[in-house]
């Protein structure tokens, strides 16, 4: 039996702050007990870890990555094992990745190509939700028998016509399936057939720059397919989860739906809360760096973005993480922004971003834990095994020290990518030691794990339905 002890810290979960040790075997948090008392003290192990003055809290639940992500003619940058590293250096310790179904396939094919790429490359556990392109007969009875194995959500885009797009027939029968079998429905939802016709008039009137990709990409657009798939999962009597809600249109149409007591959720993303249509706007192609869909927005959406968070409205922040290189990938769409590929890097700096909320007094240090790693888990069947620091749970555990000071930056960073989406950012709080299954992934700011540590992990249906 391995045990490992993590004295004198100040233990945050969602619902609690504990002065307290944390006693660890096999892999599994064992017991909690108030530090210095006797039944702490009493605590002996092989490891023993310092914790004094600093946080000790769940490892992050990243439910919305794209690792290896094929998009524009190219793939995501980091691989499974280049982004599940990176995501243990920023305090993640699971992720949700996407299998995508292609267009005349199953998705049985796509699931399997996924776990190709997964397994025994990871540094940190990580489960799947399938991307369903290609909704008929046969995609519905697979629905069924995924969730029986533990893939318990499906994403749709509203977006995207021609790739991944399903029209509002397609939409309805996945949802209509999922009311039945327990999946949880995952939209992007943005009226990706008239966003067309405006990229189409746009390039035609020769604006052809980045920052057009946002204006094109309207507020309005990602509202009324966020009010279309809200409507559509209402007359299916299934839940629904909206994925990156970046406009305080789209957060009025989830506060709506809330109100009149509907299953309906909603994440938002470190990139919609910290950055804006300025950074689009950046001379020379550099605006390239943040082109993502949803688009960025102007500033003034941010307060409705946190509001949002504050009162529950939002209940998740996941990264979206689908990194495309400045050199030879962004560099793709210059003269043309629709031939940009769409993502941003953030799996790594996502804890450190809402670790900077709480210093900036937008979120509680207990809400920082429940909108990166408690309410992820429970939204896709983790909880508590994930998102959480109590006796039974797996022991994903990082040391974090809320008073050190960082600059974020390419240079630095350890995804697989060129450039940082937050170059320059001087945040304070920053990750010291992580645990992944009371293993140490990253030890003291040293990497300690390795690619095959990380297992695939099941997931049980969303734990929030009515």
């Amino acid at each position: 039996m391995s045990r490992t002890v993590i004295r004198g810290g100040l233990v945050i979960t969602a619902s609690d702050e504990i002065h307290a040790d944390v006693l660890i075997e096999d892999g599994r948090i064992a017991a909690l007990a108030a530090s210095g008392t006797p039944a702490a003290e009493a605590w002996t192990a092989e490891r023993v870890v310092d914790a004094t003055g600093k946080y000790v809290i769940p490892g992050g639940v990243d439910a919305h990555t794209h690792m290896e992500l094929p998009f524009g003619g190219t793939f995501a940058s980091d691989t499974f094992e280049t982004g599940t590293r990176a995501a243990a250096w920023g305090g993640t310790t699971t992720i949700v990745d996407f299998a995508v179904q292609s267009v005349g396939h199953t998705l049985r094919e796509g699931l399997d190509a996924w776990h190709a790429k997964a397994e025994g490359n990871c540094a940190i556990d990580y489960g799947f939700h399938m991307i369903v392109s290609d909704v008929g007969d046969e995609t519905l009875k697979e629905m069924d028998l995924l969730v029986e194995e533990g893939v318990t959500s499906f994403k749709q885009f509203m977006a995207y016509p021609g790739v991944f797009y399903s029209d509002d027939g397609q939409i309805l029968r996945a949802m209509q399936r999922s009311a039945e079998n327990g999946g949880l429905i995952m939209m992007h939802a943005e009226n990706g057939i008239a966003i067309d016709v405006l990229v189409e008039q746009a390039l035609a009137r020769g604006e052809t720059d980045p920052r057009y990709h946002g204006e094109v990409r309207k507020a309005l657009l990602e509202a009324e397919a966020t009010h279309r798939a809200i409507r559509l999962a209402q007359v299916a009597g299934a839940p629904l989860y909206v994925v990156h809600v970046s406009a305080r249109e789209a957060v009025a149409e989830l506060i709506r739906a809330r109100d009149d007591g509907l299953n309906v959720f909603g994440e938002t993303c470190p990139q919609y809360l910290f950055l804006s249509t300025d950074n689009l706007a950046e001379p020379d192609f550099e605006g390239a760096k943040y082109v993502c869909s949803t688009p960025l927005r102007p500033r003034e959406h941010q307060a409705a973005l946190w509001k949002g968070l504050r009162t529950n409205d939002l209940q998740v922040v996941s990264t979206d993480h689908c990194p495309f290189c400045f050199t030879g990938q962004k560099e793709l769409g210059r003269g043309d922004f629709s031939k940009i590929p769409n993502g941003l890097p953030g799996v790594e700096n996502r804890m450190d971003l809402l670790h900077q909320a709480v210093v900036d007094g937008h979120i509680s240090r207990r809400r920082w834990i429940e909108i990166a790693c408690a309410t992820p888990a429970r939204m896709f069947g983790l909880y508590p095994k994930k998102g959480t620091i109590a006796p039974g749970a797996d022991a994903d555990v990082v040391i974090y020290d809320p008073h050190a000071e960082q600059v974020m930056s390419a240079q630095t960073h350890h995804m697989n990518v060129d450039y940082s989406a937050y170059e320059g950012r001087r945040v304070t709080g920053r990750v010291e030691t992580v645990l992944s299954r009371g293993e140490p992934v990253i030890t003291e700011r040293e990497y300690t794990g390795h690619a095959g540590h990380g297992v695939y992990t099941p997931r049980s249906t969303c734990q929030y339905l009515n």
